[in-house]
């Protein structure tokens, strides 16, 4: 696959730059350039990411870094198994437990939330830090929701981080899950409070607790675009309604596309 001129590789984390030093100079620079391509494009295009990934790996499968990435890369694009298959690489290489959160919420993408549940109790999860714990602690409570535990999956939320003023890079989402967990059993002036907190946190636009509070304000969004475009059909359809009195065949309707929800 093409990568851009203007990527050279240098762009990766000085760890990751290390691990690769192991290879010869040339495979390591393409390894390195297939690698920032991943970082790059994960977020907007995860199929693209995950293509670049599958290079890197098969340049470099015994490069921990180059696993943990591939694991990311399938991980986005839902492709739990893998995802899983490679985090458990890359962490036997490391012995690192810091893919614990992850590698439990693959095992929920893989229809197995008892399973990431059995994982928030293992002892590994003490070894996390803070971050992790939190992340974990997600996990768990999205695990319980899939079983069906609403009402546990509020309890398992409940946490001095929850509580804490202070803002923390996963404030906004575990405030933003709480008011989700409260709004799914009814405690809608609740979660209005946290989403709300939520947003407040919420620096970098990680969740759309925005959107969520306007929904419960009754606030209906309208698409400036989609207003012109049914314009155009309006008289579009008008102007075809005359044709039809002429040649009695009739206008062909256009399909709406709609984007599908995030996990």
């Amino acid at each position: 696959m093409p990568i851009p001129e203007d990527v050279t590789g240098d762009e990766i984390d000085k760890d990751v730059r290390q691990e690769l030093m192991s290879l010869p100079k040339t495979l390591a620079e393409d390894v390195a350039r297939n690698l920032v391509m991943v970082a790059r494009l994960i977020d907007e295009d995860p199929e693209e990411a995950y293509a670049y990934s599958r290079i890197a790996l098969r340049l470099a499968s015994r490069v921990a870094a180059v696993r943990e990435a591939a694991g990311f890369a399938a991980y986005a694009t839902q492709k739990y198994s893998e995802a899983l298959a490679e985090f458990r690489a890359a962490r036997r290489m490391t012995g690192s437990v810091e893919l614990w959160p992850v590698m439990a919420d693959c095992e929920r993408g893989l229809g197995r939330p008892e399973k990431a549940l059995a994982m928030a109790g293992e002892p590994e999860v003490q070894k996390l830090d803070k971050a992790g714990q939190v992340e974990m602690r997600l996990v768990a409570a999205g695990a319980r929701r899939d079983m069906g535990q609403i009402d546990a999956a509020i309890v398992t939320l409940q946490s001095s981080e929850l509580a804490s003023h202070s803002v923390q890079p996963w404030t906004a989402r575990l405030r933003y899950a709480y008011a989700d967990a409260l709004l799914e059993v009814g405690r809608e002036d609740e979660a209005r409070e946290w989403f709300g907190k939520a947003l407040e946190a919420d620096k970098d636009g990680s969740t759309d607790a925005s959107d969520r509070l306007a929904e419960l304000d009754g606030v209906e969004f309208v698409d400036v675009l989609d207003e012109e475009a049914d314009t155009a059909d309006t008289d579009g359809t008008a102007h075809t309604a005359e044709a039809d009195d002429e040649t009695g065949s009739a206008p062909e309707g256009r399909d709406e596309q709609d984007r599908p929800a995030a996990n």
